[in-house]
C-alpha cells in the first residue's frame, strides 16, 4: 500500500510572518508599558536620550547604572530561521542592580521555542541540528558588569560584562559562560560609536565549542526622547565539526515614554545563506 507523507504544518509567507512578529511585539510592549514603574516626570525633564539599556542593540551599552537603582529590561524576539521553524524568545528579562559607582549585578530569565543557534540578542544558546523543531528551552542568567575606563581623548569609555546562563529546561543542560568587552566614543557631531567582542563557551549535541561575536553600532539622537542606530554584528563558531559564520545588519530605534520608561524596536537581516533571514526585537525598559 502506498503511504502518503504527513502534510507539513501550514506556515504564513515569510514577509507576512516578519510583519506579524513586529506588530505582535509592539502590541505586547504597549500592553506592558502602563504597568511599568510609575513616573510623574514631565517631558521637559528628560535630558538624556536613553537609559543606557543593554537590550537596545546587540552591542551593549558602555554604561553601568547608578548605585541604589534598578533597571528592568525585557523583549519579545522573533527569528525567521532559514531552516526549520522560526524561533520565539520571551521575555528575555534582565534585571540590573546598581551596586557601586562602577559595578552592577545582573539577573535574568528567558523562555525560547525552537532555539536554532541564531544569536541576535544577549541571550546565548547552544547549537542544535538544523531541522530540530519545537524544542523548548528555558534558562536563568546571572553575572556582573563593571566600568573599566572613561572617555579621555582617544581612550574610549569601556566596560566588561561577565555572565553565565544555566538551562532550567530543554535538552542541552550545560551552563554557558559569556564574557563581553565593550568600548565606545562620543563623536563630535553628537553621535556615538560603540563596539563589542563577546565570547561564549556553548554546547552542541556532540561537543562543546567556542562562539565569538564581534559587533559595531553607531547611534544618533534625533530628539531628547528619540534615538536611532545602525549595527553590524556576526557570530563565529570554533570547534564544531562544521563551523559557521552568521553576519547580520540591523537598524533600530528607541523612544522615551517618560523619564524612566523606554520602548524600542530593532529588526535585522542575515547577510549569508546560514544566518537567519530576518529577526525582530521589540522591548521595553523601566528604571526605578
Amino acid at each position: 500500500m502506498r503511504r502518503h507523507p504527513h502534510p507539513s504544518p501550514r506556515r504564513f509567507p515569510r514577509p507576512f510572518r516578519g510583519c506579524l512578529a513586529v506588530w505582535l511585539g509592539i502590541a505586547l510592549t504597549l500592553v506592558v508599558a502602563p504597568f511599568a514603574a510609575p513616573d510623574s516626570a514631565p517631558a521637559e525633564e528628560v535630558s538624556e536620550g536613553d537609559l543606557g539599556t543593554d537590550r537596545d542593540a546587540f552591542t551593549p551599552s558602555t554604561k553601568t547604572i547608578a548605585p541604589g537603582t534598578l533597571l528592568s529590561e525585557g523583549s519579545y524576539v522573533y527569528i525567521d530561521n532559514r531552516f526549520g521553524l522560526p524561533t520565539n524568545n520571551v521575555p528575555e528579562y534582565l534585571l540590573r542592580i546598581g551596586g557601586t559607582d562602577w559595578l552592577e549585578w545582573r539577573f535574568g530569565v528567558n523562555y525560547s521555542v525552537n532555539s536554532a543557534g541564531n544569536i541576535v540578542t544577549s541571550v546565548e544558546v547552544g547549537e542544535r541540528r538544523p531541522f530540530d523543531e519545537s524544542l523548548y528551552e528555558a534558562n536563568v542568567l546571572y553575572g556582573f558588569k563593571a566600568d573599566v575606563s572613561d572617555q579621555e581623548g582617544i581612550v574610549p569609555e569601556s566596560c566588561f560584562i561577565m555572565e553565565a546562563g544555566t538551562p532550567t529546561s530543554g535538552d542541552l543542560w550545560g551552563t554557558i559562560p559569556v564574557a563581553t568587552a565593550v568600548a565606545g566614543w562620543e563623536l563630535p557631531w553628537g553621535a556615538r560609536l560603540d563596539g563589542a567582542l563577546r565570547y561564549s563557551y556553548a554546547q552542541s549535541h556532540t561537543r562543546w565549542f567556542s562562539r565569538w561575536s564581534p559587533s559595531v553600532v553607531i547611534r544618533q539622537s534625533i530628539t531628547e526622547r528619540l534615538e536611532i542606530h545602525a549595527e553590524w554584528f556576526e557570530t563565529v563558531t570554533q570547534g564544531l565539526r562544521k563551523d559557521n559564520v552568521r553576519p547580520f545588519f540591523s537598524p533600530g530605534t528607541h523612544y522615551l515614554l517618560t523619564e524612566n520608561i523606554e520602548v524600542g524596536l530593532r529588526v535585522g537581516w542575515g547577510l549569508n545563506h546560514v544566518a537567519a533571514e530576518f529577526f525582530s526585537d521589540t522591548g521595553i525598559a523601566w528604571r526605578y
